[in-house]
């Protein structure tokens, strides 16, 4: 099992031991391949108590988004210089599974600005570079977590995802990022949901078994919880072994937008249909409506997401004195906080019934197919800096046009609430940068994302391929 074997490698090279080691060799490991990739901003002494060893988790080291796990006594500034010195005042119901799951957090990783891009270049703490290529992009917005990973800091990190913030640095980053169901990790206590529930908490690892075991780990009602999403009959890690069985999978190639995908990922998703069917499973071109057209999407989620925003904005600004303007957000942020000021309460709520037209379409389609596939973004890792010109000259529903033209196929599945995750499947053969594939199933059905995700890891197994940042420092693996 890698998370049992990446524990043991880390014993037998001194990542954990006597009280006093592990967190120098925490801090070595992660120094050996941060200073190249910029994806952790803060690392602290590492808790040397003994971890409970009843779990598969004990004593794995861990890192922590800069937003969404409030860990008590430790900063969570959101990427933003309107948060800095933001410091948690306890832990969030998610950093208490955390904690009781014997993970060794130490630090955290780095995200856009507010977690409000999929890219991760905050003016903050500077852009975070992929593995695979330094000058492309991470992803975002847990695009810290997806480097660290990819460079052998962590086996596995935290991350949120209330577009894609998962599975896109999962699908740059060559590594497995599962979305999970919305209502199947607690908010609480101080939030009951994030985005209108659009946002959800998870990680990114390199094997489908590690993403199992936290989500076994983390994953349960709190009391107050606004959605509830039904227990699986068995422990995850355990569906990871476990045959899916003859899958009917429907296929969308076609962007609802209109984007059209480009050939390397044609390419690739060509090929994993040739898997899937090599498996035995029916696959088919799938016809997927919204419900809604797709201008009428992306308004009703600037709508949410902005007006969500734009609070946030308001209740840092009032707790740290601090002006909102360029001084403190960055243009993207700074635009769609004030597209957000005028959001009305009537248009809140009809984006609302928007979520829910989305949500019930999608749902008709699972009555068809077991799983939904598409690819998880329609084009390699872009440049660095390819979002910085749309930045500087677009208002808060040009942003989120954008950024959604950018990422057309991951959005639906928040708004729905339903699972999705990110398979590295494959890798374009020129450039050698992955290629993420991305599946989702129906309300709840977790599961049979894990079994079929452990069923291609077994047919095409993607842990032998490593990048250049990672196999130049071998430290800690």
């Amino acid at each position: 099992m890698q998370v049992r074997r990446a524990v043991r490698i880390r014993r037998a090279e001194g990542l954990a031991g006597p009280p006093g080691s592990q967190a120098s060799a925490l801090e070595e490991a992660t120094q050996a391949v941060d200073p190249q990739i910029n994806a952790v901003v803060e690392t602290w002494p590492a808790d040397d108590e003994p971890k409970p060893g009843s779990t598969p988790l004990a004593g794995v080291p861990f890192l922590i988004k800069d937003i969404g796990a409030a860990m008590a006594g430790r900063r969570m500034e959101l990427g933003s210089r309107l948060a800095v010195g933001h410091v948690a005042r306890a832990d969030s119901f998610l950093m208490l599974r955390l904690r009781r799951a014997g993970l060794v957090t130490f630090g955290r990783t780095a995200t856009s600005e507010m977690a409000y891009s999929i890219t991760t270049e905050p003016v903050l703490y500077g852009a975070t570079r992929n593995p695979w290529n330094l000058e492309r992009s991470a992803g975002g917005s847990s695009g810290g977590a997806g480097a660290a990973v990819a460079a052998g800091a962590v086996p596995l990190a935290h991350g949120t995802d209330a577009a894609g913030s998962l599975r896109v640095p999962a699908a740059y980053n060559g590594l497995f990022g599962l979305k999970p169901t919305r209502g199947r990790v607690s908010m609480g206590p101080d939030l009951d949901e994030l985005f209108s529930g659009l946002a959800v908490p998870g990680s990114v690892s390199r094997t489908v078994r590690d993403s199992a075991a936290l989500l076994d780990r983390i994953s349960g009602p709190e009391p107050g919880d606004p959605y509830f999403a039904q227990e699986p009959s068995r422990p995850y890690m355990e569906e990871v072994s476990r045959h899916p069985g003859r899958l009917r999978i429907g296929v969308v190639t076609q962007a609802w937008g209109g984007r059209r995908i480009t050939a390397p990922v044609a390419d690739a998703l060509s090929r994993t249909t040739g898997l899937l069917e090599s498996l035995g499973h029916q696959v088919e071109e799938a016809e997927v409506g919204l419900g809604v057209g797709w201008e009428e999407y992306v308004l009703a989620n600037a709508h949410l997401f902005t007006a969500n925003l734009a609070a946030t904005v308001d209740e840092l600004a009032a707790a740290f004195g601090r002006p909102i303007d360029s001084s403190t957000l960055e243009p993207a942020t700074l635009a769609g906080y004030h597209y957000g000021q005028r959001v009305s309460g009537a248009q809140f709520v009809a984006a609302l019934t928007i979520r829910n037209s989305v949500s019930r379409s999608l749902a008709r389609h699972f009555d068809t197919y077991d799983i939904l596939l598409t690819p998880t973004v329609p084009e390699l890792p872009p440049p660095l800096g390819a979002y910085a010109e749309s930045a500087q000259t677009l208002d808060g529903l040009g942003w989120i046009d954008t950024v959604f033209d950018r990422s057309p196929f991951t959005m639906p599945f928040n708004m729905a609430g339903t699972p999705a995750m990110s398979v590295p499947l494959t890798a374009d053969a020129e450039t050698g940068l992955p290629i993420g594939m991305q599946f989702a199933a129906g309300y709840g059905l977790e599961s049979r994302l894990f079994r079929l995700a452990g069923q291609l890891e077994q047919a095409s197994p993607w842990s032998g391929r490593i990048p250049a940042v990672w196999a130049g420092n071998r430290t800690g693996h």
